[in-house]
């Protein structure tokens, strides 16, 4: 039977479904952004707290070793990365000194995740820092934990640790399409019409991306590519689709065991409307069908399309 082009088109389409530079190369960072979030209206300490974060940036971006180093407590540590520790502002000094000298115009960029009083003078925040490089190279992050002290009425950085810096990633909700990952293809039996489809995880695992390609004789007739990734607001997951003909689409997905069912709504290249209800089921390791069912077009219906089925390729 001949593989059809509309059902691949829309059926494959559907079935898509740092850590910081260690040691003296990035020195120790100081907590919040004044801009990543405001104070409590009711905790002054808080607010002082983010002020002391803002001139620490400051003294970052100005490039003055002494002045940054200041900001910590007369016994104040750093530990990095690599679990090298620092103590002193005299030895926080000569590692931010040689860090400036190495990285001229670098800025600082915090992330705060908790700031949290654990004693009227003791507060620990966590959250992650990055610092861009002045040559526009991806930034260099990393997770922290600070101990705030406050002596003689002024905040100081008591502890600084770093630790490895880890994106954040929605894998968990793609994992039953992870039998998917890989390269797919189903012939017509004889008349020339070849079906491929390709998936494989997006950076961090926050999305799975698919390729997809119908030829005719070796001619292309169709082709196109999606993303399938997990809406946290909606809480499922969802596709968005983009045909080389110009049409484009979008669908809502929920599984069941290994089957998952896609409702979809696209526009066509002449601007009709179409919908469908595409079902891809997971039946070995080796083997993924493919159907379509309650098509319409334009609020018209349309022929359903008989599960086609895909063999791995790799």
């Amino acid at each position: 039977m001949r593989v059809p082009a509309m059902l691949f088109l829309a059926a494959a389409v559907l079935a898509a479904a740092s850590g910081g530079r260690p040691g003296s190369a990035q020195p120790p960072k100081k907590g919040p952004r004044a801009a990543a979030q405001s104070p409590k209206k009711d905790n002054p300490e808080e607010a002082a707290l983010l002020k002391r974060a803002e001139a620490f940036v400051e003294a970052f971006h100005s490039g003055d070793a002494k002045r940054v180093a200041a900001f910590w407590a007369a016994d104040g540590d750093y530990t990095d990365l690599t679990g090298k520790r620092l103590t002193g502002r005299d030895a926080l000094e000569k590692s931010f000194a040689a860090f400036f000298e190495a990285n001229k115009g670098a800025k600082l960029r915090i992330e705060i995740e908790s700031l949290r009083f654990v004693t009227p003078e003791v507060a620990i925040e966590d959250g992650v820092t990055a610092v861009l490089a002045p040559d526009g190279g991806p930034p260099s992050r990393a997770k922290y934990t600070i101990v705030h002290v406050k002596k003689d009425g002024t905040w100081f950085l008591g502890s600084v640790r770093e630790s490895v810096y880890t994106p954040p990633s929605n894998a968990e909700h793609l994992n039953g399409l992870e039998g998917l990952i890989g390269s797919w293809a189903a012939e017509d039996g004889g008349g020339g019409e070849v079906a491929r489809v390709s998936f494989e995880w997006a950076e961090n695992q926050n999305f799975i991306t698919s390729t997809f390609t119908t030829t005719f004789k070796n001619i292309s007739v169709g082709g196109g590519t999606q993303w399938v990734g997990w809406d946290a607001a909606a809480k499922t997951v969802r596709s968005w689709s983009f045909h080389a003909n110009g049409g484009f689409g979008e669908g809502t997905w929920a599984r069941d065991g290994k089957t998952w069912t896609v409702k979809t709504a696209a526009v066509l290249p002449d601007g009709k409307k179409a919908t469908a209800t595409e079902v891809i089921t997971l039946i070995d390791a080796d083997t993924v069908g493919l159907a379509a069912k309650d098509r319409t077009v334009d609020g018209k219906p349309v022929p359903d399309v008989k599960e086609v089925k895909l063999k791995r390729v790799k």
